[in-house]
């Protein structure tokens, strides 16, 4: 008789926890699809790029995130070889809503801009013609947004290819990187971003306002700062990451800036940031009231 109590109350338990998963999972797919209910639906692929000695990991939580709230279920893999040619990993599918791109660079550690930038090129290049995209958006970190600014001065008044429409930069290395060419608390920026002093390429990089100018292009602009007087991420001056407002000017549709501060404003937490993350899903993809 103890023994048939013994199962009776196993299989009462294991029923209770079936019951309970059951409705948390259902209440989680409610939940996302009342979320995902607040995002636009188009087929506007958006690539994700890492920084320097980065992989399509660093882009990992940003993109699940973007998958746990309802704004995409298809996602690829864009990995570009050391010679630069492009093999995706996965398809874009027919009508899907807001799919991701995440572009891995197999040389993450060579520094060559131009390089850099034709490599991007070529994965929109593939997109293109695999998938007849006219327009993108763009997510970068770190060192991927001085690689794609080097795409825009290259290649962005090209009307042969996609269009960007929002791009978002994490960390960006506009201006210098701490303890390369830059100390810590040795630059500083006026209300226009304009830095105390251009590092290279800065200069060249100038051209961008009037390659960004009439296009209707939106911009947010994320950096951190540890609060321990640095005025930093770890590894990039929030000058540097700044600088990026001089660099477009009024040229932009609209341009925001977004600061995070503490531990999780660190260089590379930053991709691992869910208010970061969150921030970026609503700038590119939250339906805009009218």
């Amino acid at each position: 008789m103890k023994k048939l109590w013994v199962w009776l109350t196993v299989i009462v338990a294991i029923i209770v926890v079936a019951v309970l998963g059951i409705v948390i999972s259902q209440h989680q797919s409610n939940h996302k699809s009342m979320e995902s209910s607040n995002f636009t639906k188009n087929q506007t692929p958006t690539l994700f790029l890492h920084g320097y000695g980065g992989s399509a990991n660093s882009e990992k939580y940003m993109v699940k995130r973007a998958e746990q709230r309802g704004v995409t279920n298809n996602t690829i893999t864009a990995i570009v070889s050391k010679e630069g040619a492009v093999k995706l990993k996965g398809k874009l599918k027919s009508g899907a809503s807001n799919p991701i791109v995440k572009i891995e660079l197999e040389d993450n550690k060579q520094g060559y801009l131009d390089k850099n930038a034709k490599w991007f090129k070529n994965v929109l290049v593939k997109l293109q013609k695999e998938y007849h995209i006219k327009h993108f958006n763009f997510v970068g970190h770190s060192m991927g947004n001085l690689t794609f600014a080097q795409y825009m001065m290259t290649y962005g008044k090209d009307n042969a290819l996609p269009q960007l429409n929002k791009q978002v930069n994490i960390a960006g290395t506009f201006n210098g990187v701490l303890d390369m060419n830059e100390k810590v608390n040795e630059i500083s920026v006026d209300d226009n971003g304009k830095p105390s002093r251009m590092n290279p390429p800065f200069q060249q990089l100038r051209a961008l306002k009037d390659i960004y100018n009439g296009k209707n292009i939106e911009v947010l602009n994320i950096y951190g700062d540890l609060e321990d007087g640095t005025h930093s991420d770890g590894r990039v001056s929030n000058s540097s990451s700044k600088s990026l407002k001089y660099l477009l000017g009024d040229s932009p549709k609209n341009y925001k800036e977004s600061l995070y501060k503490g531990k999780s404003a660190q260089h590379s937490q930053l991709h691992e940031n869910k208010a970061v993350a969150d921030e970026l899903i609503d700038f590119l993809w939250e339906k805009q009231e009218h």
